[in-house]
């Protein structure tokens, strides 16, 4: 485990020990969040970035994410697996309270240890922009992988499908210089679930926000390819766990089709479900809709490929 220079610490502390959103949320990460701790030593790679507090909306979601971090959310009887998660928001804030703690307790409660990620957004000023949350996710990885000998996964939702859907393509990948022994860790997982992601900035399914964020408004077609996830899917990628609604208003239904399309062309298993109704960003599912049905479905799924990992 790392010691974090004074500096960042003190920064997230100062962060995070601010309130994240009223009532019951807030007293639920209290109680069940055992650790928080950037992510870097010192400054994240390239440097750059707001500074400030971390800014929370009404709906629980973050930006102004001057530093990185990861939360871990410890079940009381661990089976030794562990995941990231990671919430969407179009790389413009994370959608924490919908999306990912929600998760990270559902994990917990199934006795996996959840990783929370907060990553950098590449519009608050970063220098290495949109490198900079794949770096997170990297660095996130490599810490748990030193941390843990289970199994390593990924759930990210929309964006942060987009994202850890990159982090499990681009394994091999050096998005940024080593720091220190943990960045000698592999940074590959065994396992990748992403729900409602964005997968392809490539036309004509590139009208997202994350496309605009990344790699702009007019980006050239090598700039589409080279972030898109499926363009990157090969024999050593881990087995991937899809859903996506058919009325998926922000990331088109081909999406999640193009990305299992790429794993079954490069012998990756895969399963893809594709919901009758759900629209996007429903987290966990919404009870009395179809939306409800895929965590069990992902449970399973888990538990299979923790087995064989």
């Amino acid at each position: 485990m790392f010691e974090p220079s004074r500096r960042s610490l003190l920064m997230g502390v100062g962060a995070l020990s601010l309130p994240l959103i009223d009532g019951a949320w807030r007293g639920a990460i209290a109680a069940t969040v055992s650790e928080r701790r950037p992510l870097w030593r010192g400054d994240a790679p390239g440097g750059g970035g707001p500074s400030g507090p971390i800014a929370v909306s009404d709906k629980g979601a973050v930006s102004n994410v001057a530093v990185p971090m990861i939360e871990i959310v410890r079940p009381a009887r661990p089976n030794g697996a562990a995941v990231l998660v990671a919430g969407g928001g179009g790389y413009k804030r994370i959608e924490m309270a919908s999306e990912v703690m929600p998760a990270a307790h559902w994990l917990a409660a199934h006795d996996v240890t959840a990783y929370v990620l907060t990553y950098r957004l590449p519009g608050e000023g970063w220098r290495d922009g949109a490198m900079a949350p794949l770096q997170d996710a990297q660095r996130a990885i490599r810490l748990m992988r030193a941390e843990t000998r289970g199994p390593v996964g990924l759930l990210g939702f929309s964006a942060g499908g987009h994202l850890l859907g990159l982090a499990a393509t681009r394994s091999v990948f050096a998005s940024y210089q080593p720091q220190d022994a943990v960045d000698k860790t592999s940074a590959r997982v065994d396992e990748a679930a992403l729900i409602y992601p964005v997968v392809t900035l490539e036309p004509p399914f590139d009208h997202t926000s994350t496309r605009v964020q990344l790699i702009g408004r007019h980006p050239s077609v090598a700039d589409a390819a080279k972030w898109s996830v499926e363009t990157h899917v090969q024999d050593h990628c881990p087995p991937m766990f899809l859903v996506q609604a058919k009325d998926d208003p922000i990331s088109n239904i081909v999406n999640t089709a193009m990305l299992a399309d790429a794993c079954r062309a490069a012998g990756v298993p895969v399963e893809r479900h594709v919901l009758p109704s759900g629209g996007h960003g429903f987290g966990m599912g919404r009870p009395g809709s179809p939306t409800a049905a895929w965590p069990g479905w992902y449970k399973t799924w888990l538990r299979a490929h923790s087995e064989r990992a």
